[in-house]
């Protein structure tokens, strides 16, 4: 199926490794130009070299904290200069943060700096102009909503949600579409300090129902389906890609 990306632009935020890069590379794979950006420059190096040995257009490589004030007005000049208008933005960049009750103020105005306030302030610099060119995709990576514990960046990720439903509602129309992607347990260097060894095997038997955990191409691959012109329709949603891990039906 020709998904019609070829030539379209995109910036994947958090991409050195794991989802990010994954993303990234599935992108690159249907000729979409792409930039990537994090704080670790040798890693998305890495990942730029190996895409391009692969045969793929080489992503553009801009090393970012993405929660610095300036950080998305330095990633809108980058991508500018280096692509041109921007056609597609994955805000992939993010953490889970434990903040049990008598958590430091810090740690949750940090995550929610993260998780949140960087998704709009990034998604702010570009959406006038996809709003110009009546066409654009806001992708979001969050996560999930069944909270086993008090996580700082859950209640970021509710925001992005709810934010993205507004998105959606009012700029539709203008071929901006926005939606949210959930993972469930995805191969990063998280999961494998998580979940080492026979871990990992033990919480997929027993919370998984496909029995595995998956690979950050599978978040690439719904990605971009919803970027392409072929999901105009799919809008204002949120997509779970987690082997079927969430409980509810709806």
């Amino acid at each position: 199926m020709d998904l019609y990306l070829k030539d379209r632009t995109a910036l994947v935020t958090g991409a050195s490794a794991g989802i990010g890069a994954g993303t990234a590379r599935s992108l690159a794979e249907e000729g979409v130009r792409v930039a990537i950006t994090a704080r670790r420059g040798d890693q998305m190096e890495q990942v730029a070299d190996e895409i391009a040995a692969d045969g793929f257009i080489r992503p553009v490589v801009l090393v970012q904290d993405i929660m610095a004030d300036d950080a998305a007005a330095n990633l809108k000049k980058g991508v500018d200069d280096a692509l041109g208008p921007l056609d597609i933005l994955v805000n992939n960049a993010g953490a889970a943060l434990p903040a049990p009750v008598g958590t430091d103020e810090q740690i949750w105005i940090d995550s929610i700096n993260l998780n949140w306030w960087a998704v709009r302030r990034v998604s702010d610099q570009f959406l006038p102009g996809m709003i110009e060119h009546r066409w654009g995709r806001i992708i979001n990576i969050t996560g999930t909503m069944e909270p086993i514990s008090i996580n700082a960046a859950t209640c970021a990720k509710a925001a992005v949600q709810a934010w993205s439903k507004g998105l959606s509602r009012e700029h539709s129309k203008d071929g901006v579409t926005s939606n949210c992607v959930i993972p469930g347990r995805i191969h990063s260097e998280q999961t494998q300090r998580n979940y080492p060894g026979e871990v990992e095997e033990q919480f997929a038997a027993a919370n998984i129902p496909s029995g595995v955990f998956g690979d950050p191409e599978d978040i690439g691959s719904l990605v971009v389906f919803i970027a392409s012109p072929r999901a105009q329709q799919i809008t204002g949603s949120v997509l779970y890609v987690d082997g079927g891990m969430k409980r509810f039906s709806h």
